[in-house]
């Protein structure tokens, strides 16, 4: 009877899981889509319409309705170095607080 319960939490907490990161995926989207298109290049990204694509496609994968997949996964990865990675450095480029 335990375990039953058990899988319906676990299930829950999956689903709440990947509702909150298409929405921070989709977020992504939109401040990629809002930030100037030289400062990917000035950071040496990728270009804008290729991560605004990226977190799009992330924000749909999160959003359909499958078990933990490697889809997802692989989202939550993109996910993470968007907002770990891509956009501290887009931040610091356009706030102009480089080192010097």
């Amino acid at each position: 009877m335990l375990f039953m319960y058990f899988g319906q939490f676990t299930d829950v907490a999956f689903y709440i899981l990947r509702i909150a990161l298409a929405l921070v995926a989709g977020w992504g989207a939109i401040t990629a889509a809002l930030t100037r298109a030289d400062a990917f290049e000035v950071a040496g990204r990728q270009a804008k319409p290729i991560w605004v694509a990226i977190l799009g496609i992330c924000t749909v994968v999160m959003i359909v309705p499958f078990r933990m997949s490697i889809l997802a996964i692989v989202a939550c990865v993109f996910i993470g170095i968007y907002w770990f990675d891509v956009r501290p450095q887009l931040k610091e480029i356009l706030n102009n607080s480089g080192g010097w």
